[in-house]
């Protein structure tokens, strides 16, 4: 018996397990010690009311014969999958029910993805980014290449016409720099794709905190990109659903490689491996985009997004670089003093008791960054400007 090749390779620790060990061992030392957690992107406020009585509606449904559900279809229900394709519609963009995937998040999806791929195919993967790319891909067996994101280029890498990639990650509004495509510069993107047969893996799990009309919240409002791209969407920030686990990837029945329909294949391999979203779930998911739930969901938005507001004013008094907080749920700063990542995070942990997430654990383009997150409670998030203000 022999175990897989990358568990030679990847590193020990996930990162965000990582700061939840150093974490662990500090409350262990300092039982006393209030914590502030801005590292993970978890988020803090209830569902919404719209949620709660769906998935109250549904149990109860459950519980009867006349209306029990067992197995969900593959693919997933045609009511939340009909609503999925209004919203499309909203945008201006023609989506089929067969294009649309439910699963249990975007994570799952971008990792399973390159199931339907070879191994040993190209990816190219931004630097700094959500490490679960990278992780995968290395599990996948692919050969990896970087596009390197920096503060020259605004964390948004363009692309280079002269190398040949087969995969391409693209997470706009990004995790962790809250850097976000306009829809001319994600046509670069498309027109690259389509010129070298790549595919790109579009993760727009933060869309729903865009507010510039220039920026795109969907790879599909660009032409040409149905034949080169597969979008993913969660919604964990959108409607809080982080404990419920629900998202979906849209495969365009347009998107064919080596005369086969990746459409078809996703939907083989999702019939072979996936059971399905739990019908409660399900419509939950439905009711969080029926008008009264998006209204619901929209006031949490406005509340992480009043949080960002906070931390980037206190950044500014401050006189500390950063990047995001804006169309992004995350603010990305510099770390004083030319600190490291991982001192910085030290520093934070030690004096203010406040948890971020390390720079450096995104790639090596974030070494010297730091990662916080807007999704505490009001409370907290104004108690960790607080500190900040009067320690740093």
């Amino acid at each position: 018996m022999k175990i897989a090749n990358w568990s030679k390779t990847l590193k020990n620790n996930f990162l965000f397990q990582a700061v939840a060990d150093k974490l662990k061992q500090f409350k262990s030392k300092y039982p006393e010690k209030e914590i502030i957690n801005m590292g993970i992107g978890d988020v803090s406020l209830p569902l919404a009311d719209e949620v709660i009585k769906a998935c109250t509606f549904a149990a109860n449904e459950m519980g009867k014969s006349s209306s029990f559900r067992g197995y969900s279809p593959n693919g997933g229900y045609d009511f939340l999958k009909q609503k999925i394709k209004d919203e499309y519609k909203n945008l201006g963009i023609l989506v089929n029910t067969d294009e649309i995937f439910i699963s249990d998040g975007a994570k799952s999806d971008m990792s399973n993805i390159l199931d339907i791929f070879s191994s040993g195919n190209t990816c190219l993967i931004p630097d700094p980014v959500y490490p679960v790319y990278l992780d995968t891909s290395i599990m996948e067996g692919m050969k990896i290449e970087f596009a390197n994101a920096v503060e020259q280029n605004n964390f948004l890498p363009e692309p280079d016409f002269n190398k040949k990639v087969d995969i391409i990650y693209v997470c706009s509004p990004n995790n962790p720099t809250g850097a976000a495509y306009t829809k001319n510069q994600m046509k670069k993107w498309i027109d690259y794709a389509n010129s070298c047969d790549a595919v790109i893996l579009y993760d727009a799990a933060y869309e729903a905190f865009i507010e510039d009309n220039d920026l795109c919240r969907s790879i599909f409002e660009i032409p040409e990109s149905k034949t080169c791209a597969i979008e993913f969407k969660s919604f964990s920030k959108s409607a809080g659903f982080t404990g419920m686990r629900c998202g979906y990837s849209i495969v365009p029945n347009d998107l064919q490689r080596e005369n086969a329909s990746l459409n078809h294949l996703w939907s083989r391999r999702h019939a072979t491996k996936f059971n399905g979203v739990p019908y409660i779930i399900q419509r939950a998911a439905e009711a969080s985009l029926s008008d009264e739930g998006k209204l619901e969901c929209q006031k949490s938005i406005k509340y992480y997004k009043q949080n960002a507001k906070l931390i980037s004013e206190v950044l500014n008094k401050l006189s500390i670089k950063f990047f995001g907080g804006l169309n992004s749920p995350y603010i990305w700063l510099k770390c004083p003093n030319n600190m490291t990542s991982w001192e910085f995070f030290d520093y934070l942990l030690q004096d203010l008791n406040i948890v971020g997430t390390p720079g450096s654990g995104f790639g090596k383009n974030g070494e010297n960054y730091f990662r916080l997150s807007c999704f505490a409670s009001r409370e907290k998030t104004q108690e960790a400007c607080n500190r900040f203000l009067k320690l740093l």
